[in-house]
């Protein structure tokens, strides 16, 4: 197998003295050929590689650690998203795990986070599996000239060995898995785990550190532009509905998971999506089932048959959490320099399963700022002897997981943007509606679109408006495209009364989740958030 570019700045400038055979900057054929060789995926029909991970099929959060060192440690927001690990006990990991390279073959992609030339971030990633590597190839920007390439100095290294396991007694960690951030070294170490979404998050998070410090605003939300120049920002957490609804035929994509929002307006971190693949279908979202059936896509976790090697996309005997990678550019309206201007509107997805929330509100910019805080949805917990209920899920800024920083500071920044660009807000409810889940049903794809489309389109301007007298946003009292009926999430109930004692118990838990950003906010967002 032969190499591609390999850069003046080898490996031993990351500790790695001895490896095995080096493959630099291969591609996605090569990549391919390798991974089918050596056993770490299968061939499906139509083209896509088909890849298992193992035990471990999403990401392991609890298994993340921010080395406490002198350069980031004052900056950090310690807690339990952001726990510390000794420096001391990251270096003996770190020399373990390099002398465990020793002789391995391994994958090197030389690459871009960040897609406006002025705040892009030179990364470099190490794999231990070809697949790994062409993942980190489908998910970040490449670098297409040759003579930059062979001079490419990464600001900041991935070194992914999912063999390598840690020993938590002498390394300090919880478990064998390990995802270590070393902001002083700028290198990020990922163990013990074949979830190539580790990958991906890790530079999320690089980005989430460094950003705020150049006065950009990092983003966990799509975004999508229409034909008349307006950009659209969608956030919400995993099951919202944020990669379906930001895929518009009508409108341009700019990306569907990670953005940054500088004084030149809004770009992509990646060159790639991460989409969810359990129960695609080619009738509810056909840009997105057509990479499916592509050369150069990774399917994480999806059944195939043994034989067609056809795949069975509605199988979830492995995990719920099925995902495809595949670049950008196999959305045939994405927008290719993945930039775009100040945003004219932003909606906050939630799927509110307790089935209370209006399905569309439009909130005022301390508003926004509360439920940005908040960041709110519910997932289904499970049945119980029959019954189910839901459980609500907050987490601040549609991400907290991946902030480094003080949750303020995003709140503040993504305030005084919405203030300077007078941003509209829209709190949008994918959940359910006339009852919880179990009882009501799930807000029609067919209802939510035309909302944001009439919401994106300026036609919500002239509506009437309704204040919910528990959840403090105004309601439209029309949309074009919705029977009047539905707008209305307390109308939908049979039993009213059952309705407003779950909106109050909601409310109350917006209420207690709100308690932590309380002592750091004006008094104008305490009070714009439900009232109990």
């Amino acid at each position: 197998m032969r190499t591609q570019v390999e850069p003046v700045r080898g490996l031993e400038a990351h500790g790695i003295l001895r490896p095995g055979p080096v493959h630099w900057n291969l591609s996605p054929a090569e990549l391919y050929e390798v991974a089918i060789r050596r056993g770490e995926g299968l061939l499906a029909a139509q083209g896509p590689l088909v890849c298992q991970t193992g035990s471990h099929t999403g990401r392991s959060p609890n298994d993340k650690f921010i080395v406490r060192e002198p350069s980031s440690e004052a900056r950090i927001h310690w807690g339990a998203h952001n726990k510390p690990l000794e420096e001391a006990q990251f270096e003996l990991l770190h020399l373990e795990m390099m002398k465990f390279l020793e002789e391995k073959e391994l994958f090197v992609l030389d690459a871009w986070a960040g897609a406006d030339p002025a705040y892009r971030l030179p990364i470099r990633i190490i794999n231990e599996r070809a697949w790994h590597n062409l993942f980190a190839r489908n998910m970040f920007l490449e670098e297409t000239d040759h003579a930059r390439l062979s001079g490419h100095a990464p600001e900041f290294t991935i070194i992914d060995v999912p063999t390598f396991k840690a020993d938590p007694a002498r390394h300090g960690t919880r478990s064998d898995t390990f995802v270590l951030m070393h902001f002083g070294r700028k290198v990020v170490l990922i163990g013990g785990t074949n979830y190539a979404g580790e990958i991906k998050k890790s530079v999320f998070t690089v980005l989430n550190y460094q950003l705020p410090l150049k006065t950009v605003l990092p983003m966990h939300c799509s975004a999508n532009v229409g034909k008349g120049g307006d950009t659209a920002l969608f956030f919400g957490l995993s099951g919202t509905g944020k990669t379906t609804l930001s895929s518009d035929p009508e409108r341009g994509l700019v990306g569907d998971d990670e953005h940054g929002w500088s004084d030149r307006g809004v770009f992509n971190f990646e060159g790639g999506c991460y989409a969810k693949m359990i129960k695609l279908s080619e009738a509810a979202e056909p840009k997105i089932y057509a990479t499916t059936r592509r050369f150069g896509t990774i399917l994480e976790n999806v059944v195939i048959e043994s034989g067609t090697r056809e795949l069975r996309l509605d199988d979830a005997s492995l995990t719920e959490n099925t995902r495809g990678s595949y670049p950008i550019s196999f959305i045939d309206n994405a927008i290719p320099s993945g930039q775009a201007g100040h945003p004219v509107n932003i909606v906050m997805l939630t799927a509110d399963a307790y089935g209370v929330l209006p399905p569309i509100a439009r909130l005022t910019p301390d508003g926004a700022m509360y439920h940005f805080l908040s960041g709110y949805t519910a997932r289904v917990a499970g049945t119980e002897r029959g019954v189910t209920e839901p459980k609500a899920a907050f987490s601040t800024c549609f991400g907290a997981p991946f902030l480094p920083l003080s949750p303020n500071v995003y709140a503040t920044m993504l305030g005084e943007r919405i203030a300077r660009h007078q941003t509209r807000v829209w709190l949008v409810n994918t959940g359910w509606t006339g009852g919880p889940y179990g009882v009501g049903s799930r807000m029609k794809i067919a209802h939510t679109r035309a909302m944001i489309t009439a919401a994106l389109s300026g036609q919500l301007d002239t509506v009437q408006y309704q204040r919910h007298p528990i959840f403090n946003v105004d309601v439209p009292l029309a949309c074009p495209g919705v029977p009047d009926g539905v707008l209305d999430s307390r109308g939908t109930w049979p039993d009213v009364a059952r309705y407003d004692e779950q909106a109050r118990m909601l409310a109350g838990m917006f209420a207690e989740n709100f308690k932590a950003f309380e002592k750091d906010v004006p008094e104008s967002v305490k009070v714009a958030g439900p009232r109990v």
